[in-house]
């Protein structure tokens, strides 16, 4: 069957059917959850279209009382301890109602049917599904090593910040399902090619950031990844990740963890100097306030919200509670397939897929850009969107503090559906901001 055929059967299956999760599942779900650095409550947390894109047809919109939920007064939302939702804990599909519903797969990984009841997931995926993370993390360090030309030294770190984590990850391959393979974004990104990282960064698929109005690319003092870690086009989100890790894993490649400010510039087209970013001299939820109210809306995309443009199809698993590696899937798409959700700078999937950790400074000496570290912050969206938008999601919208802690504490949140990617500075000054010692 082909790719179109394939996609357009997953997106009408999935309105209409849904396996069954037993109650003693969904206990065992909760369970495991428990250990797993799950989330206390909710739900965490034309002729130009893309190739991939244009095959997936749109989803069904969002009720309407969801949607009045996802648009609640913001100073309701900072008494919330939902990492990600606005509703309460099951409230947000993981597919949409069944018609009739089917018995629950075996345990162990999928061999005919996906969770959804549907279809097998990509075809170049499925003998994915049957690895274990130790395969998983070997072949994603092998495909870091050549594609970003990085030394011996850098792997060997990488490989041992991998090796201190059960969970830090692609996915738990056992139930993650992905609508689309590496195989189908290689192929369709060959058809049309994504745009190139600027060489004024020094490293593969990296893209400067920089005042439009005021300068070029070549006089820009930071880069940002083009896609979200590893940085490799048509390779899957590392998720499963805490802020700490995401610092401590930029950094073993020769970069750092972004500012959000930074972060916000390569969405929206232009970086702003901090001093007009944050309003410094108050505390962290007076900053948002102030910042939110003041920001224009607008998306990498675009000045209207669209998430048909970004890897925004896919579910939650069924018995997802909310987080756990062995209860939730990280059912992302490839990074780059869907080449329209792109910033004028040319940095992909800020919308949608995996939301990302950032740097957030509530203190001028917490700028990774200086050197410091500064609070946990979560930025863009992921890839349940076009069916639950959860929050928010435009280029400058800063986050109620879910999970606050500092980047550098050995306690800071990761989930299944939260990544990150990295910048670089340029200028003259540290590079990389400073991952030890944890804070309590």
């Amino acid at each position: 069957m082909g790719l179109g055929a394939r996609l357009g059967r997953f997106a009408k299956a999935t309105r209409t059917k849904r396996v069954t999760v037993v109650a003693g599942a969904a206990l065992l779900g909760m369970l495991v959850a428990r250990n797993n650095r799950a989330c206390p409550s909710g739900l965490d947390g034309g002729a130009s279209a893309a190739p991939i894109a244009a095959l997936i047809p749109a989803a069904t919109s969002a009720p309407e009382a969801t949607r009045a939920s996802a648009t609640a007064d913001p100073s309701a939302l900072e008494q919330q301890q939902n990492p990600f939702g606005l509703v309460e804990p099951g409230s947000a599909p993981t597919s949409p109602p069944p018609a009739a519903r089917p018995a629950a797969p075996p345990p162990g990984p999928p061999k005919q049917e996906n969770p959804y009841g549907v279809i097998q997931p990509a075809a170049s995926e499925a003998e994915a599904m049957t690895e274990t993370l130790q395969v998983q993390r070997e072949k994603l360090f092998a495909h870091m090593q050549s594609e970003l030309e990085l030394s011996e030294a850098q792997v060997s770190r990488v490989r041992q910040l991998f090796g201190a984590s059960s969970i830090l990850s692609q996915g738990n391959p056992r139930i993650s399902l992905h609508p689309i393979g590496r195989a189908e974004c290689r192929e369709a990104i060959a058809q049309r090619p994504l745009r190139p990282g600027d060489s004024v960064c020094g490293a593969p698929h990296m893209a400067a950031v920089y005042d439009r109005s005021k300068s070029e690319p070549d006089s820009a003092g930071v880069c940002i990844d083009q896609f979200e870690f590893p940085n490799i086009p048509c390779e899957y989100p590392v998720v499963h990740v805490s802020a700490r890790e995401a610092a401590q894993l930029c950094e073993a490649v020769g970069k750092r963890l972004c500012d959000a400010h930074e972060w916000e510039g390569a969405c929206a087209g232009t970086l702003d100097t901090p001093e007009r970013e944050y309003p410094w001299g108050n505390d962290r939820k007076a900053m948002r306030r102030i910042h939110n109210a003041a920001r224009t809306k607008v998306w990498a995309y675009g000045p209207e919200k669209n998430h048909a443009l970004c890897a925004t199809s896919s579910y939650k698993t069924p018995g997802c509670p909310g987080g756990g590696f062995n209860s939730c899937g990280s059912n992302t798409f490839p990074a780059g397939a869907f080449p329209d959700c792109v910033s004028p700078f040319g940095v992909y999937d800020l919308h949608g897929n995996a939301a990302e950790h950032m740097s957030l400074p509530v203190r001028r000496d917490e700028l990774t850009s200086k050197g410091g570290s500064g609070q946990t912050e979560m930025k863009g969206s992921w890839f349940i969107f076009s069916h639950y938008e959860a929050h928010e999601d435009d280029c400058h919208w800063r986050a109620p503090d879910w999970h606050p802690s500092a980047v550098n504490s050995s306690h800071s949140h990761g989930n299944y559906h939260l990544g990150f990617r990295c910048c670089k500075s340029l200028d003259a000054g540290p590079t990389v901001a400073s991952t030890t010692p944890a804070s309590p």
